[in-house]
């Protein structure tokens, strides 16, 4: 048998790669648990008043959750899902970011316009930025030396010194701007506006805006196209894009930033989070209560998967 096709048979006959994926019920007060690789819930656990953010320590240890009426950030042993400590976030935390070796914390509080700094080691809280009104996507840059946070009353991302925590620059963008994501290679930042309806490409080095990407779903209205989560591959060539109440995933070619396609999912789609292996995008989908699975490779949605009530965040680690 010739090298190649024994490659070819090997790679077919070898499973994916099964990943936990963690979903917070921002009504249900906990967390659902999916098997990547069965499809099936295998746990829900209680994980405090009204849950959002959510994402995981680099070395997978940890699981962080915004419990937003508790005003506090709860961590757990993804595992057992036991809570083992927790972590001050100033009012109402909503969404978060980690810095890239997970000694930092960076809260967007939407009650307080602060951004909060927790360092996750100490468990103490070192800085409070002040941002504009109503902070609630969080970013930061490939290198680990700007955060980024936008602000949905004043309309504005504000690129912060990761080293000093100064405000070093603002760019007015599209009304209520809900979530933003670095491109890995750091050249752009994509910032969403829910009810602008748009996605702002920005230039970090020059914090101008090079594009405003819009979106056209035949037979849903302008008004119920409203962009929140992104999540982009990390060889740039797709950017996803949870339209909310339209129900669909946009689909934005790398390259051109025209979008390509529209992917239909559960009712009011959120937030995104990629598998491990970027195989596989999930999206909550918080009117229909349910998670949908999305086949990257094809732009396909291939499952639905109850959740709880009103699923929010998501984030996908190792099983």
């Amino acid at each position: 048998m010739k090298a190649g096709l024994m490659l070819m048979l090997l790679t077919a006959a070898t499973p994916a790669r099964a990943d936990r994926v963690y979903v917070t019920n921002e009504r249900g007060n906990d967390v659902t648990v999916i098997d990547s690789r069965t499809m099936a819930v295998i746990g829900r656990y209680p994980v405090g008043a009204r849950p959002r953010g959510i994402t995981l320590s680099p070395d997978g240890t940890e699981l962080y959750v915004c419990a937003s009426d508790d005003d506090l950030v709860r961590v757990f042993d993804p595992r057992s899902m036991q809570e083992t400590h927790t972590l001050p976030s100033g009012a109402d935390p909503e969404l978060f970011v980690l810095s890239l070796d997970g000694s930092r914390l960076y809260i967007a509080n939407e009650d307080d316009n602060l951004v909060t700094v927790v360092d996750t080691r100490t468990r103490q809280m070192v800085a409070e930025i002040p941002v504009g009104v109503e902070p609630e996507g969080m970013a930061v840059s490939p290198d680990g030396a700007t955060i980024v946070n936008t602000s949905e009353t004043t309309n504005m991302a504000h690129f912060i010194d990761a080293a000093g925590y100064q405000i070093t620059g603002n760019v007015l963008v599209d009304q209520r701007p809900r979530f933003a994501q670095f491109s890995d290679d750091g050249k752009r930042l994509f910032v969403s506006a829910e009810i602008g309806g748009t996605v702002s490409v920005i230039d970090p080095a020059t914090h101008q805006i090079v594009k405003t990407i819009g979106f056209q779903v035949p037979g849903v209205l302008p008004e119920a196209i409203q962009p929140v989560g992104i999540r982009i591959s990390r060889d740039g060539r797709k950017i996803f894009v949870a339209l909310g109440p339209a129900n669909r995933v946009a689909v934005i070619d790398g390259d051109s930033l025209e979008v390509t396609d529209y992917i239909l999912v559960g009712q009011r789609v959120w937030q995104m989070a990629f598998s491990r292996d970027q195989s596989q995008l999930f999206t909550t989908n918080g009117n229909s209560n349910d998670v949908t699975v999305i086949d990257v490779a094809s732009n396909r949605a291939v499952q639905s998967i109850p959740a709880g009530q009103q699923p929010w965040g998501v984030v996908a680690g190792p099983d």
